[in-house]
């Protein structure tokens, strides 16, 4: 199928943008609702023990692990906005999900009737959503240890986030157990490679990524709870609350970027905005729409929750950010049906058969046509919210 297409599907990159946005959208559908050789790859994985699953390869979409510039971190100056931290400060002591992460007895069941490919993406899922929540954990509390003696209203705050990150990831990790398999997430520290960002850089990724899973979890806890027959299992209606963490560590981080205007006001922040609104929206987008399976499971079009998370993200990041994506650009969605098309056949050639020097080859051209859209994406006019502060709507 990927060879009798491929030259079609490459050459999509030089077409017209109409003409593009009908061959993406066709090709997603297409390639998303082509059937599966059942294998048993489908609902097993590799193991490092019995029940003790191997961690999903890094890539450049898997969630990452990062480290910063303590002393930097250390030395910065909080007076401007001290006030706003320390209200945030006692929100995290008051800890209101204290008594929220307890299983209850619609766990106690057997789960083996979600099966198949099914199965195999909501594991995936699970072990996502773990993996990211285990990162923020050894972030923030990598930093309350640095911070502890030099600045400790912030050394506090992410002593208490990694608090709440470390219950996270632990409820999730016995989601998984539940399906056979639970992350050693003592190996993931030890084992997995670290990602240096200068803490202005964290700063921006980490209220992006608070803040778009706060949307992601209360967009499918809306819909389930008007949907209850697609709640296929009980961690969905816990989601509520959990995606209220969320929001109050997104908070930490607006109030510590309105203390340091130095990374909101100038021409630098501005790019920088762009390009952290950009690759948060592009990895949940082309991830989602690789497993758009799991989302229909749950009754859920991935495309339509995709976009209607970013357009809540990018409008809630306008709050703090001096520019926003203009996701309402009639070539925005199909930019990004575009990346995620060439970025599903980069996963079909993948799985297929073949040498590797001959997929990769095959791949290339993909995945040059996702760099050249990604750049047409980020070169679009931004929305100045900084024009916008004070106006009424």
């Amino acid at each position: 199928m990927l060879s009798s297409s491929l030259s079609r599907n490459v050459t999509a990159a030089g077409q017209p943008l109409e003409a593009v946005a009908y061959w993406a959208k066709d090709e997603v559908h297409r390639l998303i609702a082509t059937p599966m050789v059942a294998t048993p790859q489908e609902t097993t994985f590799p193991e490092l023990r019995p029940g003790i699953k191997a961690p999903a390869k890094e890539t450049i979409l898997t969630p990452r692990f990062y480290t910063t510039d303590f002393a930097a971190m250390a030395a910065m100056d909080i007076r401007a906005n001290e006030e706003e931290l320390r209200a945030i400060l006692q929100e995290f002591r008051a800890d209101y999900n204290r008594h929220h992460f307890v299983r209850d007895e619609e766990f106690n069941r057997s789960w083996d009737h979600i099966d198949g490919e099914t199965r195999r993406l909501f594991i995936e899922f699970l072990e996502r959503s773990c993996t990211a929540e285990f990162s923020g954990f050894l972030l923030y509390k990598e930093l309350s240890r640095k911070l502890k003696d030099k600045n400790p209203v912030l050394a506090e705050c992410f002593a208490l986030m990694s608090r709440d990150e470390a219950r996270h990831a632990g409820f999730l990790n016995k989601a998984m157990a539940d399906f056979g398999l639970s992350l050693d997430l003592g190996f993931l520290t030890s084992h997995r490679s670290y990602t240096f960002f200068a803490p202005k850089f964290i700063f921006y990724a980490t209220y992006l990524s608070e803040k778009i899973g706060y949307w992601r979890y209360i967009t499918i806890y809306r819909h389930l709870e008007k949907h209850p027959e697609h709640r296929i299992y009980p961690i969905f209606k816990f989601f509520e609350n959990w995606c209220q963490d969320e929001n109050r560590h997104g908070d930490f981080f607006d109030a510590i970027l309105r203390a340091n205007p130095q990374f909101l006001n100038d021409w630098r922040a501005r790019l920088w905005c762009r390009f952290f609104l950009l690759s948060v929206f592009a990895t949940m987008y082309l991830n989602d729409q690789q497993r758009a399976k799991f989302y229909a499971a749950i009754g859920l079009d991935a495309r339509s929750y995709d976009l209607e998370v970013i357009r809540k993200t990018n409008w809630t990041a306008g709050r703090v950010f001096p520019v926003i994506l203009n996701v309402d650009h009639p070539q925005f969605e199909a930019l990004m049906d575009a990346c995620a098309a060439h970025h599903l056949q980069i996963v079909r050639i993948g799985e297929g058969a073949g040498p590797l020097w001959w997929k990769r080859l095959r791949q290339l051209p993909h995945a040059l046509a996702i760099v050249w859209y990604l750049v047409r994406l980020y070169l679009m006019r931004p929305v100045d919210m900084e024009a916008q502060r004070g106006t009424v709507y």
